[in-house]
């Protein structure tokens, strides 16, 4: 993991109230006309207790955690009959990869993203 640069997200579960902080461990693969192509080679979720102490976990139930060149958020899988529960959804310029969390399954594709941004859904009055 030295040779990787790190990202981590805060995501705060609406549904549930729980908070995770996901680390992510990026690693360049190609640098193409001076942008670096990174690939995700490790993802750790971490569920924030009561008093703010980050404790690993593989298990995040129902949920579906979305990560994005905007702001993470999470969903329950159930509601949605295309995602896969206990999840992480990862979206960036060069990089869509779901990795599943109980065995650690990663399901990646590599093409680029014009607009890498996942929305989540709103609540319209």
């Amino acid at each position: 993991m030295d040779s990787c640069c790190t990202y981590e997200h805060l995501v705060e579960s609406v549904t549930t109230g729980e908070t995770f902080l996901v680390k992510q461990y990026k690693k360049t693969v190609e640098i193409d006309d001076g942008v670096a192509k990174m690939r995700t080679e490790y993802l750790m979720v971490f569920k924030l207790d009561g008093e703010g102490n980050a404790v690993h976990t593989e298990d995040i139930g129902d949920l579906v955690i979305f990560l994005s060149m905007s702001e993470p958020f999470c969903l329950r899988a159930s509601s949605f009959p295309v995602l896969f529960p206990n999840s992480v959804e990862s979206l960036d310029y060069w990089e869509n990869v779901t990795v599943e969390l109980a065995d650690y399954l990663v399901i990646r594709g590599f093409r680029p993203f014009l607009a890498p941004y996942l929305i989540p859904p709103q609540h319209i009055d």
